[in-house]
């Protein structure tokens, strides 16, 4: 049966003997696709008359849904925190080295670093959709220099800041354009950080709490004034406590606002968050979670000596640490690992889905992605170009 040409003469293709996600379970089915959109195979065959222009066969393999990293640093030597002449040709590369771990699009994160970075750096981001040649740019994210001194974590001291008398013209100031710019990390404790909030969420840009000695009722407060977004939960935040569980309080908060969720971020690289911690939070705000690699410049390359924007940074294993200390800063964990190992600490898969007969764990890649990919796009705001390549083996 030949194709319908009447609604569309782009070809469809017909992708066979698969596996895709439907009603959180994975099926076998085949996937019909034409310029990057699924098709409805009983419209395709009973109303256009339509039929596979192209078939390929995807040897048993998923068809899932790309994953969204939202806080990125980096990798495979490209830092986006260091302003260089050559830095569009690292955004670039970056971008197509995260297809093979499944990401599809990305918040290229900039950590506290001088003025003079951001003005040079930020103007060289641009918004794109994704495709063949690398992962879609939602926007950058800036985690800092708006934060905490005494939860810096790997930000440098001498480069964090507070809000002046101008408040928002203070970060104006700071960064120079918002043009670019998706997520705005901050300490919510900070004084005048209310009306910047307020500002941000105008403009459309995510506001998250994070590096932050803040209490529940300073965290309650700024989701009041439009904040939505926690950044890497558990981390350079105060501790759980059970008087005042601090911004870990917000995911079962009961003053967030009709109609407003929290999401925060979790980096499940085996490093940052213990597999008891990932759970708890989990089994609290579910609908909530975000995985984020927080990955810096060294991901993807061997053990040693890299850069996290100001700071030196080493490398040992899957530990990465500010030079000299035990302060870590960042991660080397790839996207797919992330999901791997939430997988394995929480068990949210159903039982079979656990075994694949070929021993290939990416079966969990679908069910995780589809939930990232509604929640980071529900966030940030950024389009996401449709693709559907096959999984490879």
């Amino acid at each position: 049966m030949p194709s319908n040409k009447s609604v569309s003469d782009a070809p469809i293709v017909q992708f066979t003997n698969c596996r895709i996600l439907r009603s959180h379970r994975l099926q076998r089915e085949d996937l019909w696709v034409r310029e990057g959109k699924i098709l409805n195979p009983e419209k395709l065959f009973f109303e256009e008359k339509g039929s596979a222009d192209i078939q390929l066969d995807c040897k048993d393999s998923i068809i899932a849904p790309g994953f969204i990293d939202v806080q990125i640093n980096g990798g495979f030597g490209v830092d986006f925190s260091l302003a260089t002449d050559d830095f569009k040709s690292g955004i670039d590369m970056v971008s197509q080295k995260i297809l093979s771990h499944g990401v599809t699009s990305f918040c290229p994160t900039l950590v506290t670093s001088p003025p003079a970075v951001y003005h040079q750096v930020l103007p060289q981001i641009s918004i794109r959709n994704g495709g063949a040649h690398g992962a879609g740019i939602l926007g950058a994210h800036l985690e800092g220099p708006f934060i905490s001194k005494e939860k810096k974590g790997a930000h440098p001291e001498h480069c964090l800041r507070t809000f002046e008398a101008g408040a928002f013209q203070d970060l104006l100031a700071t960064y120079g354009s918002l043009d670019c710019v998706r997520i705005v990390t901050l300490a919510p404790e900070m004084k005048r950080s209310s009306e910047v909030i307020q500002e941000l969420t105008k403009r459309g840009i995510c506001v998250s709490l994070g590096h932050s000695v803040a209490n529940l009722s300073q965290a309650e407060d700024a989701v009041q004034h439009g904040a939505t977004f926690i950044t890497h939960l558990f981390n350079a935040m105060l501790p759980f406590h059970h008087r005042d569980p601090g911004i870990v309080g917000l995911l079962t908060s009961d003053k967030i606002p009709a109609g407003r969720r929290v999401f925060y971020g979790m980096i499940s690289d085996g490093i940052h968050t213990n597999p008891a911690a990932l759970r708890i939070a989990h089994r609290a705000h579910p609908k909530g979670l975000v995985l984020v690699t927080d990955a810096i410049a060294g991901m993807g390359l061997a053990p040693g000596r890299h850069t996290l924007g100001q700071q030196v940074v080493e490398i040992d294993g899957l530990n990465t640490y500010i030079a000299g200390t035990k302060t870590l800063s960042g991660s080397v964990a790839t996207m797919d690992t992330c999901v791997r190992h939430f997988q394995e600490a929480t068990g949210n898969v159903p039982s079979h889905l656990r075994h694949d007969e070929k021993g290939w764990d990416q079966q969990h890649w679908p069910r995780m992605s589809t939930f990232f990919w509604v929640l980071s796009r529900d966030r940030i705001g950024g389009s996401v170009s449709a693709s559907c390549p096959a999984a490879g083996d």
